[in-house]
């Protein structure tokens, strides 16, 4: 810059003109008031006269004040980004974050991505669907670098967390199904109705947590056509071969005309958790699971039952 003007010196300027007080720009700068002050007389010195007109009353932009703001602001807000994508980049933070989703991309992970890129613009996220019926292969393969899946998780490869989006389980079902008229079932009445099986490899646990084998009571649920993706089981679920365990966000998403969406009580509420590679672990992913946290409430890992014992 021709005149010489540090970063701190244009960033003074820029806090000044929000608060327009030079005690809270020093708090948010960190610095004494006589900080902002000195800063504030070095920048004017350069640019040969004053930026603000201050009395003990009040502080306000002179003409030349607001016209430097204003070419200031998009100017530095480039000049900020290109800084903090060196420094992504240094720690290991530029490149492609691919994170895997079962079925549909929960709003908690779709807002995660969005502050997550604004606070790393340096690195690009893309949001890749995986199969329903193998939840951690991509994962395993490098695919992804890490994928939102359906609790359980017990892969001693794996590292789980945060979890997150705990919601109470539905049960869809056809509209032409006698439970589509119900408020809600409990869950031995899932011995009445056939259930949408997720198709291997998915580690058996895995499978009987989304699709029980028997109720809480001990009795046998029968056992519905095997899938490899969400849309088909609801596709089966719609053609009434089925019913199929959803948690509420799912059901609400899904919602269509054919089928009906019925509360189940006694099953454990339906979580997703950020799994990857235990041996895997990068600055860029950790950084994502910390805004996926913060984002979600999420939590770190804790076991969950397959299904609650009677």
């Amino acid at each position: 810059m021709g005149v010489g003007a540090d970063f701190r010196e244009l960033e003074c300027f820029l806090v000044l003109a929000e608060e327009l007080h030079f005690g809270r720009a020093g708090e948010r700068l960190y610095v004494s008031q006589g900080r902002v002050s000195q800063l504030l007389r070095s920048l004017e010195g350069r640019i040969g006269a004053r930026l603000f007109d201050r009395t003990s009353r009040r502080v306000a932009l002179t003409p030349l004040g607001e016209r430097f703001l204003a070419g200031l602001r998009p100017a530095y807000a480039s000049l900020a980004g290109v800084v903090e994508e060196a420094r992504d980049a240094a720690r290991g933070m530029g490149g492609t974050l691919r994170i895997g989703f079962q079925g549909m991309a929960d709003g908690g992970v779709t807002e995660a991505v969005g502050a997550f890129q604004d606070r790393h613009p340096g690195c690009a996220v893309e949001l890749v669907e995986i199969p329903l019926s193998d939840p951690f292969g991509a994962v395993r393969g490098g695919e992804v670098d890490a994928a939102v899946v359906l609790l359980p998780v017990a892969e001693p490869s794996l590292a789980v967390g945060p979890v997150f989006s705990r919601q109470p389980q539905t049960l869809a079902v056809s509209v032409r199904h006698p439970f589509a008229g119900r408020t809600g079932i409990a869950a031995e009445e899932l011995a009445d109705c056939p259930l949408v099986v997720p198709g291997g490899p998915a580690p058996a646990y895995w499978r009987e947590a989304q699709a029980p084998a028997v109720t809480p009571g001990g009795r046998p649920v029968p056992r519905g056509p095997e899938v490899t993706t969400l849309q088909e089981g609801i596709t089966a679920t719609a053609a009434g071969r089925a019913g199929m365990l959803l948690c509420r966000a799912t059901a609400d998403y899904h919602a269509r005309r054919d089928i009906a969406f019925v509360p189940v009580t006694g099953l454990p509420d339906s979580a997703l958790a950020l799994v990857r590679q235990r041996a895997g672990a990068t600055e860029r992913l950790r950084a994502f699971g910390r805004v996926l946290t913060a984002v979600t409430g999420g939590t770190a890992a804790a076991a969950v039952p397959l299904i609650k014992q009677g």
